[in-house]
């Protein structure tokens, strides 16, 4: 009962220490759990939500569309769960200029259920849902009324068969039909697309640009109204997929397994197929036009031939009229009557060769027989002729039919092509890595704290420890009054940092994170495996610590223990053997180096522990200006124009028309811009469709014309680049890279994501989905957006377009427009503001889809997530640093109590005592500044480097106030600490202190 009275007395005397171990923990176990739990919880709520709507796992397209055969096979397909076959629709309206939109049908099936948030879900023909972006962008509301245009359908997809045989078998029984929606309509609800999660107030509404490819809006229909059996995609839940989490691999791995089956089996069928489909309905579409055009022959003919045959009639009639007097004539000159009489009866026989005669003399001397004669033979001419043209049309049409349909391509896409997902999940991924690695160092500050303050105290306990070994209590049974010390201050401590780790700081991120992103149901939970793990973490680190510094005193025998320790033997440091420096210093300045450098542990401990925080405090920083630079060296730096106008390609030239008669440009270039999707080529056929693998980057391609290729570098500064360590990259000389047509010059952001560099091999899809290999010539200096640059021959290359193949060597200007160049690079004169307002004014004209200014995306953009996180990180880091000084800073006053009490008895004031104590703590403080600072940026390059994020690379970069903040945030918690220290110094009382057995 004693041994238990004086172990509590003991850690009651020694509150500071617990308090310090206490609250390294809480900060180590907050930081490790907190930004995992914010967001696991961010993830769980979005899987569940993900689940609730039947997000798709597998998404089908088809550049034929799909058919009723294509569903059957995608349902017999091994591992697909459920089937939908969705139809939707491009219409434009009118909204303070042209804007797109899709109507999407809602499926019966239960995938891809759009949320309701406001109002009802649409049931009759012509009523619909709509996002939140479209009230907040149109100022409609439920009720309202909106009239829309159907876009012309596609050729390719309006020719198509129906394969819906009733044995399963493909069986022809007509033509397919593009799906159609309604187009007066009715706002019912308000919805929110589970595959769009953004948040149309928060950031990425703000900084989004959308290219002519994508549409603005989508609105969701129900099926009533809807007509068309041809099906523009199929959406497919896979077996198992729902029981993962949609953000781990091993759901990944059951999709991949039924896209590989689809992959391998089931999409060379159906692409030939589908093929066969199309030629087939063709072949038929001939085989009924030349039926239908025999017929009407056939008719023509038999007019024909029946009018010649009448006329005919008519002919032989005055033919035998004429033989018959004639013949009368020559009897009445006979020799008796009766002869003529006989001769009168009968009509005279003719031979075919005078009858031919008479009949050809009969015509040419009537002009009526005549032009009818020359009637007939000229409806028989015309009627040859066309049947000889008929003829030859449909024989070429038979010949084309093979050529001018082109070969069907699938892409099976999974839930990484998501725009919205993938952001998503890389936005969460790359906070979750900052998470993983700051934890790391505040561990290791934690233990050498522990292992600072435990020593001390186990050496305080010196004479004591002996005392109790000698009265027979065993080592271990000594070691625990300090083990149970420890670990009671890493229990209370890790409490508190669960606490705040589980509820504060994820409550934090939470906000932050819904200011981005809608996630419904989101709600905080524990996780009592990875709390208990992170608690068990630091509880390992601190009582390892102890158990190393008890296992240091308690080696002696109780003899040496109850003795007092051996003064350390003198020793010179380096300092003295540089003479003309040492010679010029004090004496107080000789003691303060002996004490700094002689006792190295200290030493270590403490520039080590400053420099830990130091370095976090400026690898926060680092972050915060490598985000804030990001726009201001985008905008400014490499893209050199000041406006981006987008139209649709209808709209194309009036836009042009429209700026040039503005009169701001200065400068311009004519582009075509298209969204589309950068895949790393694997080991396969390149044209192998599948785009939504994991190595897969939404891209904005633009296609330069092949006459100003030379003028792409006056718009966007074209500097190669090549990856660097640390964060850094190598980046070449401005103007150094040229567009040609060998190749395509892809953006940092997305080369860095994929790992893509020169020479390497993608896989590009355009803005008609349809997809090419091409060979990367270069990587160009890019930190926003994802551009892909590509010359028009190069373009009509990869992609076939007929139209634009042969610009490269065309004379005449209209050649060199085989592409429509939908966008415009321009440098506008005025101020930045000015070119603002021009940009806004665009927009309200109709033939301009998307008007941006560079002036003010460098002015807004911001990075509100990474922002909060990197506030909270600094913040930790910071009380960390306090946490530390003033630990080091008590063990340092309790291990000199007798030296601090000689200088009083020797005359020193109180201040003098202070100084003399507080100058070790700041030259200390100040190597570890000296060594934290570059340890800061290397870091922060390191963490930058895994911050793979969509369309976003981070160039590390820290500004000198950086450096300066952190180092002045870390002497001013020095500075802080004295106020602690120095009344303990003033409470030492020289007698008592000298008196004391050591």
């Amino acid at each position: 009962m004693a041994f238990v009275k004086d172990m509590l007395r003991m850690w009651a005397h020694s509150w500071k220490r617990f308090i310090s171990i206490a609250m390294i923990t809480l900060l180590g176990v907050a930081v490790l759990t907190g930004i995992y739990a914010g967001c696991r919880d961010a993830f769980r709520s979005t899987d569940r939500f993900f689940d609730a709507q039947g997000l798709h796992d597998v998404q089908v397209l088809s550049t034929a569309g799909l058919s009723n055969g294509d569903i059957a096979a995608l349902r017999k397909v091994n591992g697909v769960a459920k089937v939908q076959a969705e139809r939707s629709q491009e219409v434009t309206f009118d909204l303070d200029g042209r804007k797109s939109a899709t109507m999407q049908e809602i499926g019966t099936d239960g995938i891809d259920q759009p949320y309701l948030q406001e109002g009802r879900m649409p049931k009759k023909a012509g009523e619909i849902a709509v996002t939140r972006k479209f009230i907040r962008d149109s100022g409609k509301h439920i009720g309202s009324r909106l009239t829309v245009t159907p876009e012309s359908a596609s050729s390719d997809t309006s020719d198509t068969s129906d394969t819906n045989g009733a044995d399963g078998t493909n069986e022809t029984n007509g033509t397919d039909e593009a799906p159609s929606f309604p187009t007066e309509l009715t706002i019912v609800g308000v919805v929110l697309d589970p595959q769009n999660l953004s948040n149309p107030d928060g950031y990425s509404a703000m900084t989004s640009f959308r290219s002519t490819a994508t549409t603005d809006y989508t609105f969701f229909a129900p099926s009533d109204g809807v007509t068309g059996t041809l099906y523009t995609s199929a959406t497919l839940l896979v077996k198992g997929g729902a029981a993962e989490s949609t953000f781990d691999e091993s759901y990944e791995n059951t999709v991949k397994q039924v896209t590989d089956r689809i992959d391998g089996t089931v999409k060379t069928d159906r692409q030939k197929a589908r093929r066969q489909e199309l030629l087939d309905a063709g072949n038929k579409k001939i085989a009924d036009a030349r039926a239908e055009a025999d017929k009407k022959f056939a008719d023509a003919q038999s007019q024909i031939d029946a009018n010649r045959q009448q006329f005919n009639q008519q002919v032989d009639q005055i033919v035998s009229m004429q033989a018959g007097a004639a013949a009368a004539g020559a009897a009445a000159n006979g020799a008796n009557a009766g002869a003529a009489a006989a001769a009168g009866a009968t009509t005279p026989q003719l031979d075919e060769t005078t009858r031919e005669t008479m009949r050809e003399t009969i015509i040419a001397a009537s002009p009526e027989l005549t032009q009818a004669k020359q009637q007939l033979d000229q409806a028989q001419s015309q009627l040859n002729e066309q049947k000889a043209s008929t003829e030859h049309t449909l024989k070429t049409k038979e010949n084309e039919l093979k050529t001018s349909i082109p070969q069907v391509r699938w892409y099976v896409q999974d839930r990484q092509s998501l725009g919205g997902f993938s952001a998503l999940k890389s936005d969460l991924d790359s906070i979750q890595s900052l998470g993983n690695a700051f934890p790391i160092v505040f561990l290791l500050v934690a233990v050498m704290m522990s292992l600072t303050a435990m020593a001390r105290m186990v050496e305080e306990d010196r004479s004591l420890i002996g005392t109790y070994v000698g009265l027979g209590y065993g080592r271990l049974a000594v070691a625990s009054r300090y083990l149970l010390f420890a670990l009671l201050a890493c229990l209370i401590g890790g409490g508190l940092g669960l606490i705040a780790g589980f509820l504060g700081i994820p409550a934090f991120l939470l906000v932050v994170l819904q200011g981005m992103y809608v996630m419904p149901g989101l709600r905080l939970e524990y996780d009592w495996l990875y709390g208990s793990l992170g608690i068990a973490l630091f509880v390992v680190g601190v009582l390892a610590a102890t158990i190393y510094a008890c296992v240091q005193e308690m080696r002696q025998t109780p003899a040496a223990l109850l003795r007092p320790k051996a003064p350390r033997a003198g020793s010179r440091i380096l300092l003295e053997r540089i003479r003309p420096v040492w010679n010029r210093m004090g004496f107080l300045g000789k003691v303060t180096a002996r004490n700094i450098f002689r006792f190295k542990s200290r030493l270590i401990m403490t520039v080590g522990g400053v420099a830990g925080c130091t370095a976090l405090i400026v690898c926060g920083l680092a972050i915060n200006d490598t985000v804030a630079d990001l726009g201001i060296k985008q905008y400014r730096d490499i893209y050199q124009y000041d406006l981006m106008v987008v139209s649709d390609d209808s709209d194309a030239s009036a836009m042009r028309t429209k700026v040039a008669s503005d009169g701001r440009v200065t400068s311009s270039l004519d582009v075509r811009i298209e969204s589309g999707d950068l895949t790393v080529a694997g080991s396969g056929d390149g044209d192998s469709g599948k785009a939504g693998s994991s190595g897969s980057e939404s891209i904005q391609l633009v296609a330069v014309p092949e006459k100003h290729l030379s003028d792409l570098g006056e718009m966007v500064t074209l500097q190669p680049v090549s990856s660097g360590i640390l964060g850094t990259s190598g980046v070449g000389k401005t103007g150094s890279l040229k567009l040609d047509d060998d190749g395509v010059i892809v953006a940092q952001s997305a080369a860095s994501a994929l790992g893509v560099k020169a020479g390497s091999k993608v896989r590009l899809t355009n803005g008609d989905g349809v997809q090419a290999t091409a060979k990367v010539s270069a990587v160009n200096r890019n930190l926003i957006g994802s551009d892909v640059y590509v010359s028009e021959t190069y373009y009509a290359k990869l992609f076939d377009s007929k139209d634009a193949k042969n610009t490269k060597n065309s004379k005449s200007s209209e050649d060199s427009e085989a592409l429509t160049w939908n966008a415009m690079l321009a440098k506008l004169s005025g101020s930045d503001t000015s070119q603002t307002d021009y940009a806004e004014s665009l927009e309200e004209d109709g033939s301009v889809m998307k008007a941006v200014s560079c002036a003010h995306m460098a002015d807004s953009f911001k990075f509100d997530l990474m922002g909060a996180v990197v506030a909270l990180i600094v913040a930790l880091a910071g009380g960390l640093a306090l946490v530390v000084l003033f630990t080091l800073a008590n063990t340092n006053v309790s291990e000199r109590v007798r030296e601090m009490a000689t200088l009083k008895v020797l005359g020193f004031f109180d201040r003098e005592v202070h100084h003399y104590v507080n100058r070790e703590m700041m030259i200390l403080t100040v190597m570890g500044v000296i060594l934290g600072l570059p340890l800061g940026r290397l870091v922060g390059g390191m963490l930058t480097m895994a911050l793979n994020m969509p369309s976003l690379y981070f160039e590390v970069e820290v500004k000198p106030l950086s450096y300066v903040i952190a180092a002045v945030a870390t002497m001013a918690f020095a500075l802080l600490v004295q106020l602690f220290v120095n009344p303990v110094l003033d409470r030492i009382d020289p007698i008592s202190s000298l008196k004391s057995v050591e």
